[in-house]
């Protein structure tokens, strides 16, 4: 036979082979390059359901925080959905002033007339007098925490105990985890997963893998009720790290372990990089509870800045009131000056409020979605407040914004202060369990009393919790969340 001939005749055969071999690549969790557009359609068939809905975002790009820390404000009166930018500590200085008349018209005007018009956005710099220290009435401040991912059992056993609480629910109790390892069985850190269903290129859910390469995902809170009961039982789940990607196959009911997926060499962490925010209510009934958190900042950002490796940090805060406030949100923009940052928290006061909730809602929006969070860091936001978020204004919800912080591998530290009510409790749990964060309350010697001074005791539905000091909690939560990259 010529050589022509056979060649002829080996081609069927030779594509066929290439056929099956790109389908087993496809099927198995190993890595390869990444296409143009990505993830590419997994699977053939497209069933018709309509889903919960995924949030928009941008994916974290940030190179740096060398800068000082920048302002946006958006009003609390009747522009409230305006943001104004202002640069400076004079501004921020002069603002503490104004801002002190402000909260007492606020509070006069509320439940009497219309809120005014916000102040113009173009901020005057005048003198103004630091702002005085308030003296916190107990120094030393308790807290316990606990891991409703690790006790997940409680945890739906409590959701069950709380059953009719006005909440903005999702529904987590069906849950599997994702473990991404490079070829060396290490962990790899904010690798990026899509979950796809049959035969479509939008996926309908995103996260980033955790220093430990993990990521807890929940097809129900993403997926539309009963999408299990129409044969939508396989998600194809595909995950990017750089050039490389891998994909495996997600079978709904029948996966007991952990999925795993390896996805080439990996990289180890010279000096780990930390995002942390802290989101603070600052409304009239946290002056105690702000107080205190200026008083521990120092030895708190020391501690985490004297941790191994030394990480390289950013700091950032936004503090939030309420409608009809001298301000909705205040988001100062990460900075790696400390003493700058801790300038900017010394200035945050206490006022205005008046209604249990606040706008928690759109303050976690500003916080997801406004912050210029960096690649290849680990994300932290803490959160201290008394009070869930307002959920009938309309604009951000907080489940929706959950949803984006696990697309961005921002995990959230909920701190409940003294006064939180069980609405505020479940609102903060959720957004912990849901981005492997945790749940954190302050602790009393009376439970029945905040002013008892600290303690082991809290009036929240939670057990088996240690308690120890807030600073050295939180430091503690940091530590362990850098301990886990794979160091060079």
């Amino acid at each position: 036979m010529g050589a022509s001939r056979f060649l002829a005749a080996l081609a069927p055969a030779t594509a066929a082979l290439a056929l099956l071999a790109a389908c087993a690549v496809a099927e198995t969790p190993l890595a390869h390059a990444a296409p143009g557009a990505w993830p590419p359609p997994w699977s053939d068939d497209a069933p018709p359901q309509q889903d919960v809905g995924v949030p928009r975002f941008e994916p974290p790009s940030a190179s740096h925080c060398q800068r000082a820390p920048t302002t946006r404000e958006v009003p609390g009166g009747a522009g409230w959905n305006e943001g104004r930018v202002r640069r400076g500590l004079a501004e921020d200085r002069a603002e503490v002033a104004r801002e002190a008349l402000a909260d007492r018209s606020a509070e006069a005007a509320k439940g009497l007339a219309p809120a005014a018009p916000p102040a113009a956005a173009a901020v005057q710099s005048m003198p103004a007098p630091m702002p005085q220290r308030i003296a916190p009435r107990h120094s030393t401040v308790t807290a316990g925490m606990v891991d409703d991912n690790a006790d997940f059992g409680e945890y739906l056993a409590y959701r069950q105990r709380s059953t009719g609480l006005p909440v903005r629910d999702r529904d987590v109790a069906e849950r599997y985890l994702l473990e991404v390892t490079d070829e060396r069985g290490r962990p790899v850190h904010d690798a990026e997963v899509a979950v796809q269903r049959a035969g479509q290129h939008e996926p309908v859910a995103w996260a980033r893998t955790d220093t430990a390469g993990r990521v807890w995902l929940h097809p129900r809170a993403f997926l539309s009720p009963g999408t299990s009961d129409r044969g939508d039982r396989a998600l194809g789940v595909a995950v990017r790290k750089g050039s490389a990607w891998a994909r495996t196959t997600l079978v709904r009911g029948e996966q007991r372990a952990a999925l795993q997926v390896r996805l080439g060499q990996g990289s180890v962490v010279q000096r780990p990089r930390l995002d942390l925010v802290f989101l603070v209510d600052a409304t009239g009934s946290m002056g105690d509870e702000i107080a205190k958190l200026k008083a521990s900042m120092h030895a708190l950002s020391q501690q985490i800045a004297q941790l191994p490796g030394q990480p390289d940090i950013c700091w950032g805060l936004v503090a939030y009131r309420d409608r009809g406030d001298a301000f909705l949100t205040r988001t100062h923009d990460f900075t790696d000056d400390l003493g700058a940052f801790q300038g900017v928290l010394g200035r945050v006061q206490a006022g205005g409020g008046g209604d249990t909730p606040e706008a928690l809602n759109e303050a976690l929006h500003e916080t997801v979605h406004r912050m210029s969070w960096r690649t290849q860091a680990a994300r932290m936001v803490v959160l201290v407040a008394d009070a869930p978020p307002h959920l009938d204004y309309g604009g951000p919800q907080y489940d929706v914004d959950m949803q984006a912080a696990l697309a961005k591998g921002i995990k959230l530290f909920a701190v409940g202060a003294s006064g939180l009510d069980p609405v505020g409790e479940y609102v903060f749990r959720q957004m912990a369990q849901y981005t492997a964060g945790r749940f954190v309350f302050l602790t009393y010697k009376d439970a029945a009393d905040p002013g008892s001074g600290p303690g082991s005791q809290t009036p929240h539905d939670v057990r088996g919790y240690s308690v120890q000091t807030l600073d050295r909690l939180i430091v503690k939560l940091v530590g362990d969340e850098l301990a886990r990259l794979p160091r060079g």
